[in-house]
């Protein structure tokens, strides 16, 4: 007889094993005799011998006190863990399964105890944990656990303020940021979202904007200076009360906002700090006796830096809470740029820039000079956790050099690397926003261009603005940037193109964004177009002067060419003219 190929004898082995499975299912259980007498001449049989800790189980199962017996002998290393003889799917042998898949993890020919099988699960991805969990029950459970995946959480940046007691699966919560991340990044992509334009005083220039996680502060021709919070639905705007007894106040020349405090320097050299957290009262307020030209303000911090004349000027508050001057420094020049160090411990360090020199400024050390060469005049500063970006603008007919960008590490006072090839000036550098390794600069030539750090050369070069670009900022992926004709352009980094553009009438002098959200304000030149005679009664007259804040938020689903603005929303019942000329403000086809 001819044999049996192995292909044909395996399935036909499977049915025979599942009949007699089906078979022995549909016989009704044998009962054993209650009373069978052992033979004569035969030794009683020796029940095998059952592991302690199925002893303990059926001890515990039967009520009564657990047994006591000698300990198991270890289980063989290739064996798997047995539920004991004839223990079935009772609840007896799903206890004992239990407590072997807590207690020992099967790693190929070793038996793991949980703890340790966890610290080596830690090493691996979301890929891998997914793999893992299709191995069998165990590594399911194990690879699923939550400390694994709250810890994947955390490292991908996501919940960082909670805790492991917060969620009930870390799993569904990491799934549930990428798919909101993803989402968020689509509506970026296509411009889909809401833009709302936050509104301001009739009869009010905008003069200077600063915007810190969502809460815009703005300051205005008429001296009032207002907050509001794009977190919220209704876009809150307090004024922020001035100094009592002053009177009528000047125009306000500059603005900074952090998470606690908020500045304004006004145009008579006056500046007042207001607390975000107290009330809408000024807590300090000090006087210069010249213009100011630059102003200051610690991001995580509550110091003050002012530049007035050739003297800057530092200010915080000691232990108690009471503000002090902590520092005052003179100057050779006249200060074009002022920024205060972000994260030091101590007394506050700024960096300053006057004409072609760029002054570190600390208590111990006043005069220290970071960069002078005679004829480079600074173009734009801007100061991370250690360095400090800043370019700088060569005459070629003399030196026959470029103009660049030069990075200097605040700590070695030494200048780390040169970036940059234009002939125009670089009118704006982003260095504490930026990715790591990563900077982005505007430039007068209209072009955009982000450099790595560590080789010192250009990734990424865009041109979309008619004039100059006057401020940018970027993320992992994307480039936002305003120009002096007043045009926003929103870029892809990686594929080097432009993905939408708004425009207003003036020049963008402000761009902050988030994950879901996008802040630009277009602040006009000229803060009296109309002479002094403006009349507040009489708004309508020159709309087109004001300046303007758009908010865009992009994490709903509207489109946002699509969206109503709050100019558009009147009722027109008022005496106020917000339909007059609304093709300038706002210029768009379908309104």
């Amino acid at each position: 007889m001819a044999a049996v190929p192995a292909e044909r004898e395996r399935p036909r082995r499977r049915e025979e094993r599942a009949g007699g499975a089906k078979r022995r299912r549909e016989e009704p259980p044998h009962e054993p005799p209650e009373d069978s007498p052992e033979r004569p001449g035969e030794t009683p049989r020796e029940s095998p011998a059952e592991p302690g800790y199925l002893a303990l189980a059926r001890g515990l199962l039967a009520g009564g006190a657990p047994a006591r017996c000698s300990p198991a002998p270890a289980r063989p290393a290739g064996e798997p863990a047995g539920d004991g003889a004839g223990d079935g799917d009772d609840l007896l042998g799903q206890l004992i399964r239990d407590l072997n898949e807590i207690n020992e993890v099967p790693f190929f020919d070793v038996q793991l105890p949980y703890e340790l099988a966890l610290k080596i699960f830690q090493y691996l991805g979301k890929a891998e944990l997914g793999r893992c969990a299709q191995v069998s029950r165990t590594w399911k459970i194990l690879a699923e656990d939550e400390v694994l995946w709250y810890r994947l959480c955390q490292q991908e940046g996501y919940l960082l303020d909670t805790s492991i007691s917060d969620h009930s699966c870390w799993k569904l919560a990491l799934k549930n940021c990428r798919a909101r991340e993803h989402m968020l990044k689509t509506n970026w992509k296509n411009r889909v979202g809401a833009v709302s334009q936050l509104c301001y005083e009739p009869g009010r220039v905008l003069c200077a904007v600063s915007c810190c996680d969502g809460v815009v502060m703005a300051g205005y021709s008429s001296g009032e200076v207002r907050l509001w919070d794009t977190r919220t639905w209704d876009y809150t705007a307090p004024v922020l009360a001035a100094v009592a007894g002053a009177g009528a106040l000047p125009h306000v020349s500059f603005v900074r906002i952090n998470s606690s405090l908020a500045v304004a320097a006004y145009e008579d050299g006056s500046v007042s700090v207001w607390s975000l957290l107290l009330a809408q009262e000024p807590i300090h307020h000090f006087q210069h006796n010249q213009h100011i030209q630059a102003l200051a303000l610690a991001p995580g911090g509550a110091a003050v830096a002012t530049a007035s004349g050739f003297q800057v000027k530092v200010e915080s508050p000691d232990d108690k809470g009471f503000w002090q001057t902590s520092g005052t420094f003179e100057i050779q020049k006249l200060v074009n740029f002022l920024n205060l160090v972000p994260d030091v411990t101590g007394r506050p360090v700024a960096v300053a820039a006057a004409e072609d020199i760029v002054y570190l400024l600390k208590a111990e050390d006043p005069g220290r000079i970071l960069h002078s060469v005679y004829g480079q005049p600074v173009t734009c500063l801007d100061v991370a956790a250690h360095q400090t970006a800043f370019g700088i603008k060569t005459f070629g007919w003399l030196l026959n050099e470029p103009n660049q960008v030069l990075l200097y590490n605040l700590e070695t006072n030494q200048c780390v690397t040169k970036v940059g090839n234009s002939i125009g000036d670089f009118s704006c550098v982003n260095l504490h926003s930026s990715p790591p390794n990563m900077l982005v600069a505007g430039n007068k030539d209209r072009r955009v261009r982000v450099f790595d750090l560590r080789c010192a050369q250009a990734v990424c070069s865009v041109c979309g603005h008619q004039l100059g670009v006057s401020a940018v900022q970027m993320d992992e992926w994307k480039i936002v940037s305003g120009g002096e004709e007043g045009l926003v352009c929103v870029w892809d980094q990686r594929m080097a193109t432009k993905l939408w553009e708004m425009h207003a009438r003036h020049p963008v002098r402000h761009v902050w964004f988030n994950s879901h959200s996008l802040i630009t304000a277009n602040i006009p030149e000229e803060k009296n177009p109309r002479g002094s005679s403006i009349s507040d009664d009489d708004p309508s007259l020159h709309r087109k002067y004001r300046g303007v804040i758009y908010s865009y938020e992009f994490s709903v689903e509207q489109l946002a060419v699509d969206s109503v603005l709050p100019i558009c929303r009147s009722s027109y019942d008022e005496l106020t003219g917000y339909n007059y000329n609304i093709g300038l403000a706002v210029p768009y086809d379908s309104i």
